[in-house]
């Protein structure tokens, strides 16, 4: 007998069984659904999170103060630390306010509210690329100048068309001339301070709105990149120094926030395997169970198929490629499901809220389903395929 012709046996008798076969496969489907969905997401938050981090600057990392301590008052940054700060913390290049005003914006004939904030000049400002003009420059900030970069979201919120650099933006009490739009960001869902809507230079900030306020985050920006990790503790240090009592702070830069988002990778992949190995063990427990029933319900045709010169070989692959296809078929639509979730959601949020599309993990879940339908069926479809292969053939067609 030919191998096709031992599949097409195979999938007439599921076929002839469709409901047992949906309900034994049910489990397998579940199971690689999960893990299948799980890789999918995985794949677009680890390409959501590498475009997240290219638009981080390896220059600058955040000190902020915890906001759970109880003498929040005392630990308040204010203007003149900043100053205090760039001057005596080593490799301290600037601190500025990384914290907004959230203010009402005018552009021709709309207004909105936009978050302003202190802007970098381009050595350190996120590596988002520009749709119009250019972005803040060194003269910008060292002559505290009236200009602006607004953001994609911006442009859309203020109905802004076609290049606006050279026009005037009116945000609360003050004027300030467009001289960028940045496209689309990556950086919106980071933890802590994001990209403002308007950005304006830090010096002109820190004059027209910082005077006077506590800030909530500080944006310190270094000479040496290579140090960031010094720095951050001669930062914290320097702060509980000059503040005195038991006050608390927290940094956060691009490598803390990969290493976080590398644990929660790690706890998902974990979890993942959890849910692997007991759909695997439950499903592959159904499978054995019907290809028992099944050769107890065919142990006549196994005597006749005996009978008439069939090999216990050729016995045994006859069930063996019946558990085989049992399996591929639960595999097979539980890939199908499970790309089809993750890929979903994958769009529907961390692609809004990243703007990174990343490619569907094929190769990974073609590999994740063959690999599931081969261990079980090595695992719980070997036995009942050789219990077939070792009956009697006299006691077999005696079976009633």
């Amino acid at each position: 007998m030919r191998l096709t012709q031992y599949f097409a046996e195979a999938f007439a008798v599921l076929a002839a069984n469709r409901v047992r076969t949906l309900l034994t496969a049910l489990g397998l489907i579940i199971g690689v659904m999960a893990v299948i969905s799980i890789q999918v997401l995985g794949a677009g938050m680890a390409g959501a999170v590498n475009g997240i981090l290219g638009a981080f600057s390896d220059r600058a990392f955040v000190v902020l103060p915890n906001q759970q301590q109880s003498d929040f008052t005392r630990a308040a940054i204010r203007i003149t630390d900043l100053q205090r700060m760039k001057n005596e913390v080593p490799n301290v290049f600037e601190a500025i306010p990384a914290g907004g005003q959230n203010l009402r914006a005018r552009f021709g004939h709309h207004t909105r509210r936009v978050t302003l904030g202190a802007g970098m000049d381009e050595r350190f400002a996120p590596s988002t690329p520009l749709r119009y003009g250019r972005k803040l420059t060194p003269d910008d900030i060292a002559q505290g100048r009236h200009v602006a970069v607004i953001t994609d979201k911006a442009y859309d919120k203020l109905a802004v068309s076609g290049d606006p650099t050279g026009q005037s933006l009116r945000v609360g009490e003050y004027r300030y001339t467009i001289v960028g739009v940045l496209a689309k960001s990556t950086e919106g869902i980071l933890p802590g301070p994001s990209v403002a809507d308007v950005s304006i230079p830090y010096s002109t900030y820190e004059r027209e709105f910082a005077r006077r306020r506590a800030i909530v985050f500080v944006r310190v920006l270094l000479d040496d990149p290579a140090k960031i990790a010094d720095t951050e503790k001669d930062v914290l240090a320097w702060l509980k120094h000059i503040k005195g009592g038991r006050v608390e702070y927290q940094t956060f830069d691009r490598k803390s926030f990969a290493k976080a988002v590398d644990g929660i990778f790690g706890a998902v992949t974990f979890v993942v395997a959890l849910i692997g190995a007991v759909s695997l063990l439950v499903a592959g427990i159904g499978i054995l169970n019907i290809m028992l029933v099944s050769v107890a319900e065919r142990t006549r045709e196994i005597g006749l198929r005996k009978a008439i010169g069939a090999t216990r070989f050729q016995v045994l692959l006859q069930f063996f490629i019946e558990a085989l296809a049992l399996s591929a078929f639960g595999c097979l639509v539980g890939m199908l499901i499970g790309v089809t979730i993750g890929a979903t959601i994958n769009s529907l949020l961390i692609v809004q809220l990243s703007g990174v599309t990343a490619p569907i993990p094929w190769a990974r879940s073609i590999a994740i389903a063959t690999g599931f339908a081969t261990v079980v069926t090595l695992a719980f479809g070997t036995y009942p395929a050789w219990r077939a292969a070792t009956l009697d053939p006299i006691e077999a067609l005696r079976y009633e």
